[in-house]
């Protein structure tokens, strides 16, 4: 029997995801800048965020196993509710005397973002674990779409409403405002049914994860080693074009154009609102025109990826108006972002609809994983370039380009002589 796109089920997911997702971005917002507002350290800010990255990177790949064996509904309420307590425990302690201010507070801050990093990295698998698990494959290419709208939403209001919200009145109204976006969430989600296959547990618990990621390694490796390509494929696209991105834009908007700080600033967050949008709009063109893209031909977004940065060099080095130069970077991000959103919807479902059921959430926990370590691989290699090569940030970008060309040749190749056994 086919199923709908557009069930009961499915819509309770997405609208458990606006809510929780836009109290994540509200508040590793908020969080973060509060941090640095207190301390006014930029070397402590940069710490603390990269220890706050650790746990989504080493729970993800566990919160996929957890996915494969728990019901998702389950973990899905738990973690919404989990958070909406971590807030509040965070909203009580910051309050009180002895934490308020200086070192504890600090240390306090640094906790809480770990934590909720932490359950991020274990949340997501068990909500694209359940796409196909909800959806038949005919909607997999609009579901994850839809998945994947909500999350550029999500990021894009998120910090915009959250930064209002805390320029006005502070931290506390933020912190209430994300435990009852949790809490909301968490209630929504108890009434979602998803279909589980029961597993059985044998054995002792790290007897079981050995086994569970031994079976989801020689998966990828062995029987489907396209989803092994398409990790690397991933991989790739993170480390050499998102890092440069994210480290790049604001580093070339605020230190190279030499624009008054001020006008600098403003447009800096216009440059990271055109990212927010290419992504936005990426999701919803998946969504109109997902059943004609084709897996085999998803090499040739990659390669407007990687196309779309040689203009930011080509304008870095020959143009000589500032705002004409802001103007390619937000136009080239936009289509970059716009495309590489859809080339990982597209990768997305063709992972879920290859994969197994017992193994889907692991081997997307692996996904994620392996993408997440590209990012600060990524942006370390960036900043010491930006900063090696200080006068010829041109070279750096274009740097970028040619290696996330070289991927998309890669992945061009690799996914042109696959035939899928169903049509995605």
């Amino acid at each position: 029997m086919e199923r709908k796109l557009f069930s009961k089920d499915f819509l309770l997911v997405v609208a458990g995801q606006i809510v929780s997702l836009f109290g994540n971005a509200a508040i590793r917002f908020a969080l973060p800048l509060y941090l640095l507002n207190l301390t006014g350290s930029a070397a402590l800010y940069g710490m603390v965020t990269a220890c706050a990255f650790l746990p989504a990177v080493i729970l993800s790949p566990f919160g996929g196993m957890i996915a494969d064996r728990v019901n998702k509904r389950n973990i899905m309420v738990a973690l919404d509710f989990f958070t909406a307590a971590v807030l509040f425990v965070f909203f009580v302690l910051s309050s009180s005397g002895g934490l308020s201010s200086g070192d504890g507070l600090v240390v306090l801050l640094t906790v809480t973002l770990m934590v909720l990093y932490g359950i991020a990295g274990a949340y997501q698998p068990a909500v694209q674990a359940s796409v196909p698990a909800l959806l038949g494959r005919e909607h997999l290419m609009a579901g994850n779409s839809v998945i994947n709208v909500v999350n550029s939403l999500a990021s894009l209001l998120g910090p915009v409403l959250g930064g209002i919200l805390y320029s006005a009145y502070g931290l506390r109204p933020v912190l209430i405002l994300c435990v009852a976006c949790f809490f909301l969430s968490a209630v929504m989600e108890c009434f979602i049914r998803i279909p589980q296959e029961k597993r059985v547990r044998n054995g002792a618990f790290l007897e079981m994860v050995r086994r569970d990621f031994s079976e989801s390694f020689r998966f990828m490796r062995k029987e489907k080693p396209m989803v092994g390509k398409a990790i690397l494929a991933a991989f790739g696209l993170n480390l050499f074009l998102s890092a440069m991105l994210m480290v790049g834009i604001p580093y070339l908007v605020t230190e190279v154009l030499l624009l008054e700080p001020a006008l600098a600033n403003r447009l800096c967050g216009f440059a990271q609102g055109s990212l927010a949008a290419g992504g936005l709009a990426g999701g919803i063109l998946v969504g109109i025109f997902g059943r004609r893209l084709e897996i085999g031909k998803a090499g040739r977004l990659l390669m407007i990826c990687g196309a779309g940065v040689f203009p930011i060099a080509g304008a870095l080095c020959f143009l000589s108006s500032a705002m004409a130069i802001f103007l390619v970077i937000a136009v080239c991000s936009f289509v970059v972002v716009l495309s590489a959103t859809m080339f990982t919807v597209q990768i997305m479902s063709f992972v879920q609809a290859e994969t197994p059921p017992a193994l889907v959430g692991k081997v997307i926990a692996l996904i994620m994983a392996v993408s997440m370590c590209a990012q600060p691989l990524g942006s370390g290699l960036y900043g010491f370039l930006f900063e090696a090569l200080e006068g010829l940030s041109f070279v750096v970008v274009l740097f970028s380009g040619v290696c996330s060309f070289l991927v998309a040749v890669f992945t061009r190749k690799v996914f042109r002589e696959f035939c899928p056994s169903g049509k995605v």
